[in-house]
């Protein structure tokens, strides 16, 4: 199947989306060309799903960052918090910058089937996510408690809690699982803007890249969805949303296969 083929498909679900080796080389284009720095001079962190899946379609360009610094766990919430990001802050090069790159995960296979992938190894689609698909079951069967959070299940309670808070939202929608992704990236996105303020970082810039990261076929690949983009300068605190810029970049070099094309 063609690169394009292959955009199409994602694309009917997320018309913005790009494979994730696209995003890596763009992102390095920045750090180089707008920053000034080189990859190794960046330490990145990535707050995404402990799914095997993410580890097997990690972009091999990624590792010319240092780290990265693991803060995700069921379906990318950053669930290590202040401690996890305190501890990320500080093993940032002084002269360099940090980029966290974080959101939920949702599978889309060959076929166009929205939460699900074929997996190595085996014959039969499965979810992706398994957790919010299990969590969105639950909301459906009115069985999520409020405020039930456990020791024994404590991510998973956490996700739940997450999509009760929206859950007329979430019924209400054309898409169950693609809504209840929606609103798991926004919580996610929100915790991870207020553990930032509330970290200390001794270098010279955060770039924060907020996506719903999706995963499909092996022959596939995953791609990503990015939803934000802003660089905060650290030494005159300003904030920049860079999301339009970096979308004219990655559109504006694949005209043939601009998203409704």
């Amino acid at each position: 199947m063609k690169k394009r083929e292959k955009l199409n498909i994602i694309r009917s679900y997320y018309p913005n989306a790009i494979s994730t080796i696209d995003s890596v080389n763009k992102l390095i284009d920045y750090v180089e060309d707008e920053l000034d720095l080189e990859p190794e001079m960046v330490m990145l962190a990535d707050s995404i799903c402990s799914d095997d899946v993410n580890s097997m379609q990690y972009p091999v360009r990624a590792q010319e960052f240092l780290g990265p610094f693991k803060m995700g766990g069921l379906d990318g919430f950053p669930f290590t918090g202040l401690t996890g990001m305190g501890a990320f802050a500080s093993h940032v090069p002084d002269e360099g910058a940090v980029m966290i790159y974080y959101g939920p995960h949702i599978g889309i296979s060959k076929e166009g089937a929205l939460g699900e992938i074929n997996r190595p190894g085996q014959h039969k689609n499965t979810s992706c996510c398994g957790a919010a698909r299990a969590a969105l079951q639950k909301l459906t069967a009115d069985s999520i408690t409020e405020g039930k959070v456990t020791e024994l299940d404590y991510q998973m309670n956490v996700i739940e809690q997450i999509l009760l808070k929206q859950k007329e939202r979430i019924l209400q929608a054309p898409n169950q699982l693609f809504e209840a992704t929606e609103v798991i990236y926004e919580a996610i996105d929100l915790r991870i803007n207020e553990l930032v303020a509330q970290t200390k970082y001794n270098c010279h810039y955060i770039i924060l890249v907020g996506a719903i990261h999706i995963n499909s076929d092996p022959d596939m690949g995953s791609f990503a969805s990015i939803k934000r983009f802003d660089v905060i300068n650290l030494e005159n605190q300003e904030r920049q949303d860079k999301l339009d810029a970096m979308e004219k970049a990655i559109f504006g070099s694949q005209a043939g296969e601009q998203p409704g094309k």
